[in-house]
């Protein structure tokens, strides 16, 4: 009996190493699983953010607007990111303690800043944004993401999934523009909004006009800061807000 001693100590190790490896494994894919499957509740289009970048006069910074936030959360989480023609990629992430605001900015910079030194990241013309709305206990509120385009000296500014396009009666000479998903509205609109809501935001005094393409849409509507006016054919229109509807 005893010559067998070691090798059943030894076996019996083996099999504490291969328990212990296995529960912690399956611990482990639990963890995973029930973060993976977290439920994030549908959010209204009604009850979404108004969201906005809006560039500064150089390009360098982007404004952050988030208004109407109906969302029920104690903190916001928001990520910028952005490519450079190198292909690295840039971030910019945040968190906002909201105590109940209902509108909230931030000026998010395209570089890094040290001792009152500006770095500027040159060439950036598209990226993406991503917020996160949180309870006091840290789960997940609410989700929202979209992809930007930001343009200059061009008459033609796209979105991200050319769906929409406008086309600018004339180039600018100096500006720059972004095309965005807004999430939510400006302004509330009495019907089954089908397409959109697209916004396009200037470093300029936002008087250009152009033309409006809007795919999956039988109307489209335009707010340019006070009330939704339907798009009618061969007109210009403002740089705002646009949407499309199923209404024949």
């Amino acid at each position: 009996m005893k010559k067998y001693l070691p090798f059943i100590i030894l076996l019996v190790g083996v099999i504490v190493l291969v328990g212990a490896f296995l529960f912690v494994k399956n611990k482990n894919k639990n963890v995973d699983i029930e973060e993976g499957e977290e439920t994030i509740p549908e959010i209204a289009l009604k009850d979404r953010p108004f969201v906005s970048l809006t560039p500064s006069e150089d390009g360098h910074w982007l404004n952050l607007k988030i208004e109407r936030i109906r969302v029920s959360a104690d903190s916001l989480d928001y990520e910028l990111l952005y490519n450079l023609p190198d292909g690295r990629i840039q971030g910019v992430p945040g968190t906002i303690k909201l105590e109940g605001s209902g509108s909230i900015e931030r000026k998010l910079l395209m570089g890094s800043e040290s001792s009152g030194k500006f770095r500027y990241d040159e060439g950036v013309k598209d990226g993406s944004l991503s917020l996160k709305f949180r309870d006091e206990e840290g789960k997940l509120a609410a989700k929202f993401m979209t992809d930007f385009n930001l343009f200059s000296h061009t008459e033609t500014l796209v979105s991200k999934d050319n769906k929409f396009s406008f086309n600018l009666s004339s180039v600018p000479k100096t500006g720059f523009f972004i095309v965005m998903q807004t999430f939510g509205l400006p302004k509330d609109y009495d019907g089954n909004v089908e397409a959109g809501p697209y916004g396009i935001f200037s470093s300029t005094d936002g008087t250009e006009n152009g033309e409006v393409a809007l795919e999956d849409a039988n109307r489209q509507f335009y707010f340019g800061g006070d009330d939704w006016v339907k798009i009618e054919e061969d007109k210009t229109y403002g740089i705002g807000v646009f949407i499309g509807t199923s209404e024949s």
